[in-house]
């Protein structure tokens, strides 16, 4: 949106005690120091805090832009000490501020048991950690009430340790005869689908099935977490469609641009995920500050400057623009030759 919607919000407003800012995306600081900026003309005494992915991986870098309190890191003591507020630890997200609501997201954990190369999460997040289920539900309920139909998973490990937390969740939305489709961007580990999770996230109302991949190549696998195997996408793409799901709406995720994935091991990777009759997407490389795998990018980028970790840069300065394109342009090929099959009966 322009910048001036922002500024014309400011003058309407009576000045806040406190402006929280932040961003998930480091390369985006531009924008941060844009709305520093109109706050500070427009109210000079309000206090500043920075926090989100830019600060956690950026800090001395956020420090440039002139927040009174950074806050990096999901550690949000020193924010309340910082404010002086008692926080109430219980209560869902607001969801009730938006007029109109028609799209939600849920968490029901943070973190992830695995330590791949190329990922933030350990960095953000460290261990895995369930959430409390009745707030899970709480926020749930909420949601319904704003008259929310879609609903996306953003955990990080939807399925680990299913059994304690996504199966209870779960059966109570069933329980309650919530009706809503559940979607699953954030990518799900095949490794945890069998029979039971996918029938019973059928059932619950999951419509969307995105699967984290990333290569085909045995020797990537193992090096960078060994987080999935070809076989147990196999198996899992087998449990879902089983269960009733449609390949069309099952899709595996590929890595673009990784320095250690060469064209021909992507394209290899493109062709067996095409094999298995599901969709394919490319998902760009992006630097991160801090993964073991970014230390190969310095080669190609000045990993200081935020700009470069965009993950729309990085597989074109590693590429070329040409063969990116074409590559994606594989990809859109192979969907679109993939047969529009029903749903398999689901098995009893």
């Amino acid at each position: 949106m322009p910048r001036s919607i922002f500024k014309d919000f400011l003058q309407r407003e009576e000045p806040f005690d406190f402006a929280l800012i932040q961003t998930t995306m480091t390369y985006w600081y531009e924008s941060v120091k844009e709305v520093i900026e109109d706050i500070r003309q427009a109210w000079p005494s309000t206090k500043i805090i920075l926090g989100g992915n830019y600060v956690t991986f950026c800090k001395s870098h956020a420090e440039k832009l002139g927040a009174d309190f950074l806050v990096p890191g999901t550690n949000l003591e020193p924010f309340w000490k910082h404010v002086g507020i008692e926080p109430d630890l219980k209560q869902p997200a607001l969801w009730q501020a938006y007029e109109k609501l028609n799209v939600g997201v849920l968490k029901l954990s943070e973190g992830c048991p695995f330590n791949c190369t190329y990922c933030s999460v350990p960095k953000v997040y460290g261990k895995f950690k369930a959430r409390p289920l009745q707030r899970s539900l709480a926020e749930l309920e909420l949601l319904v009430n704003c008259g929310v139909q879609n609903i996306a998973f953003y955990d990080d490990a939807l399925l680990f340790q299913a059994e304690k937390v996504l199966v209870p969740f779960l059966k109570e939305t069933i329980k309650r005869n919530i009706k809503v489709n559940f979607h699953t961007p954030n990518g799900l580990h095949a490794r945890f689908i069998n029979k039971k999770i996918a029938e019973l996230m059928i059932q619950a109302g999951v419509k969307t099935f995105y699967l984290g991949f990333e290569s085909a190549s045995l020797q990537w696998q193992k090096e960078t977490g060994a987080k999935v195997f070809c076989d147990e996408l196999t198996q899992a793409v087998e449990h879902l469609i089983s269960a009733g799901a449609e390949s069309t709406n099952i899709t595996a995720y590929q890595i673009l641009g990784h320095p250690h994935i060469d064209t021909q091991q992507l394209e290899t990777t493109m062709h067996f995920v095409n094999s298995l009759g599901i969709r394919g997407t490319l998902a760009d490389f992006s630097p991160i500050p801090g993964t073991p795998d970014v230390e190969y990018c310095r080669k190609w980028v000045d990993m200081d400057e935020p700009l470069m970790h965009n993950k729309t840069a990085f597989p074109i300065i590693m590429l070329g623009f040409e063969e990116s394109n074409r590559l994606k342009d594989l990809q859109r090929k192979l969907n679109r030759a993939l047969p529009k099959t029903e749903p398999l009966p689901r098995t009893e």
